[in-house]
């Protein structure tokens, strides 16, 4: 079996975040999300994947991954010219998949259930295709299937405008390279995308058989700049405590605290946990947490930071107090005593 990451579009509602690099770069819990998609491939005991890569400062994810060989996988890129659809991409693949099943993981999904017993349970099947289904509180805005009562599909529909069911379809699918005859064939849809739910669909018309499993576990389609907060939340709250500084740091700490490589605490530093620390960063006078990431090479003084995102190469000296903010890279903020909520793009320097 293989494995596809979608790395594709523009990310235009994480903008200005994504005006300098992909929104499936964007870090989570320190952590590039589509890594999070490439870690769950590679626990499924697949080992060889694509990457569709296209849009703002793809050659970003390349210095990212490079071939793979860090991550211990096979890394091949795949050029999509412009974002015209999940089932247009996969298509791109056909020649990478070589008539093996394979599995499908949208870069800018989290999701904190492990794979490997689904794909077991596909590679032994017939199935020409099993999704994964989700009861979310906002169906209109997904993919969604109806189910007749013995259990199987009734229907996969885009995002309708009633939906029978509160059942999405996440962005992760496996399939067989059958899925290719009907791409091939595939008409846009009324967003002028080939949609692979309408692939789906027509496989279902087809008297093909399509399983699912109904994920219980935390899944997030991080769209949105309140979504990557939300899932940082979620990760920090599922990740071990750690500290691999190895001198002793006098700190005062509530609930789980992860701290990375050569730290160093001044005075007066309070960690609200679940909070996580990247490797050289300096911290004085501070607040932090609880829900808050902070990467590496960051030097923060005076704040207070809670349910926020700090990427790595930020120095923050100042009496603000940040909440629900992501401040992206290389960035420099001074100010006065303040509440703030923020999202700095990179290399800003912020003076208030």
């Amino acid at each position: 079996m293989k494995g596809i990451i979608l790395h594709g579009g523009h990310g235009t509602r994480l903008r200005p975040l994504t005006y300098a690099r992909p929104k499936q770069l964007l870090p989570i819990a320190n952590v590039p999300m589509s890594q999070y998609g490439l870690e769950s491939i590679k626990e499924a005991g697949i080992n060889e994947i694509a990457i569709i890569i296209g849009g703002n400062n793809s050659q970003k994810v390349r210095e990212y991954y490079g071939d793979g060989s860090n991550f211990g996988v096979k890394i091949t890129y795949v050029e999509q010219d412009e974002p015209r659809g999940i089932a247009h991409a996969i298509g791109l693949c056909e020649k990478f998949v070589n008539n093996e099943k394979f599995l499908v993981f949208l870069g800018d999904n989290v999701l904190l259930r492990k794979l490997s017993d689904y794909a077991i349970d596909f590679d032994k099947s017939s199935d020409v295709a099993k999704i994964l289904l989700c009861e979310v509180s906002n169906p209109k805005q997904f993919g969604i299937a109806d189910i007749f009562e013995d259990g199987s599909i009734k229907k996969i529909m885009e995002k309708p405008k009633n939906p029978p069911t509160n059942l999405a379809v996440i962005g992760i699918y496996f399939l067989t390279a059958e899925i290719f005859k009907i791409i091939k064939n595939l008409k846009p849809s009324w967003r002028n995308e080939f949609e692979i739910t309408d692939a789906l669909q027509i496989l279902l018309e087809t008297k093909k058989r399509i399983s699912y499993n109904t994920i219980t576990k935390y899944w997030k389609d991080t769209g949105t700049i309140e979504d990557i907060i939300d899932a940082n939340k979620i990760i920090l709250e599922n990740t071990e405590p750690y500290c691999k500084t190895k001198i002793n740091l006098d700190y005062k700490k509530i609930g789980n605290i992860m701290i990375g490589n050569n730290v160093k605490f001044g005075n007066n530093v309070s960690l609200r946990g679940p909070v996580i620390i990247g490797d050289n960063c300096k911290v004085e006078e501070c607040i932090i947490g609880p829900n808050v990431s902070i990467g590496n090479n960051t030097e923060l003084s005076e704040c207070k930071i809670q349910n926020s995102i700090i990427m790595e190469n930020v120095t923050i000296k100042s009496k603000i107090n940040l909440n629900n903010s992501i401040i992206s890279y290389n960035n420099k903020i001074t100010s006065e005593n303040k509440e703030k909520s923020l999202i700095l793009c990179e290399d800003s320097k912020l003076e208030l």
